[in-house]
């Protein structure tokens, strides 16, 4: 691992390197999201793999809009004041999770922290839409922290959720560049309520940002201790020159190493590779056992 910061325009290593979206079910699922007038974070963050999930005919939904209140330097959504709540979105996820025939569907948000209860409403209002379509519907949520308003995320939770996703995104030092208006301890303690609460509980961590290996160690120790489930590894790619830049690119070999070390801590699903995403095969990262 080098510490050397790569310039935007570095050329990416080769296992880096994914094609351009294409294909009639790829423009199908794009035209469902555009005529339901909603966001998906595989368009918003820029997601390498949004062709090869597509074309599978999954996607993740990204509710609440898209405008963030936070400003997380790796992170591609747009930060500002976001509109007023749209109470008819629950209804519109639905539709289009009803049109494309998904049986496993994983919904995330921006971070709402102008509202009391940070959206929460509106995330169980969508789950149950869902549900409403057909029980068997499997729904993964990648919450944000709420604020640590635990209130808030019991009135997800109450929604009857099947995995509860949260990322802790980076090692706790890197925290103020990588995530400046949240904290390790408070996304710890969120999946470890989850958790408590019986839930299937997820979470995934990005490498490339100057990271050491000593501190990735210390994040799976730390997600062991909660009881994680599943864990996902993968690189960060800098989305924009504004963005935090890359200070190394992790080796193939790199990414096998941290997934045996997390099937030898227990973990019942680990998937690590420099193109894992959170969202990355998630029906599949939710069927045990399997790791890639």
């Amino acid at each position: 691992m080098t510490n050397t910061q790569l310039n935007f325009n570095d050329k990416k290593p080769n296992w880096l390197k994914v094609k351009l979206p294409t294909g009639k079910r790829y423009q199908d699922i794009k035209t469902i999201v555009s005529e339901n007038n909603l966001h998906t974070v595989c368009e918003s963050a820029a997601c390498p793999n949004r062709g090869e999930c597509w074309n599978f005919g999954t996607a993740t939904f990204m509710i609440l809009g898209n405008i963030c209140t936070r400003s997380c330097g790796f992170c591609n959504v747009q930060t500002g004041k976001p509109n007023e709540l749209d109470l008819d979105e629950p209804k519109r996820v639905a539709d289009a999770v009803k049109k494309m025939g998904l049986d496993y569907i994983v919904i995330t948000s921006v971070n709402r922290d102008e509202l009391a209860d940070g959206g929460a409403s509106i995330w169980a209002e969508t789950i149950a839409e869902i549900k409403d379509l057909n029980q068997s519907i499997k729904v993964e949520v990648l919450l944000p922290d709420f604020g640590g308003n635990w209130q808030a995320l019991n009135t997800v939770l109450q929604a009857s959720p099947d995995v509860v996703n949260h990322n802790i995104e980076t090692v706790p030092r890197l925290y103020k560049q990588v995530r400046p208006q949240a904290t390790f301890e408070r996304s710890l303690e969120l999946l470890k309520i989850a958790k408590d609460k019986g839930f299937t509980t997820k979470s995934g961590l990005m490498l490339g940002l100057g990271e050491s290996e000593e501190e990735v160690i210390e994040v799976l120790n730390r997600w062991a201790k909660v009881g994680c489930d599943i864990i996902t590894i993968g690189q960060y790619l800098q989305p924009t020159k504004d963005h935090l830049p890359i200070e190394s690119f992790i080796r193939p070999e790199t990414f096998e190493h941290y997934a045996k070390l997390g099937k030898k801590m227990g973990f019942k699903n680990v998937f690590s590779g420099p193109l894992v995403r959170s969202s990355y095969h998630a029906s599949e990262q939710a069927s045990f056992p399997a790791s890639i």
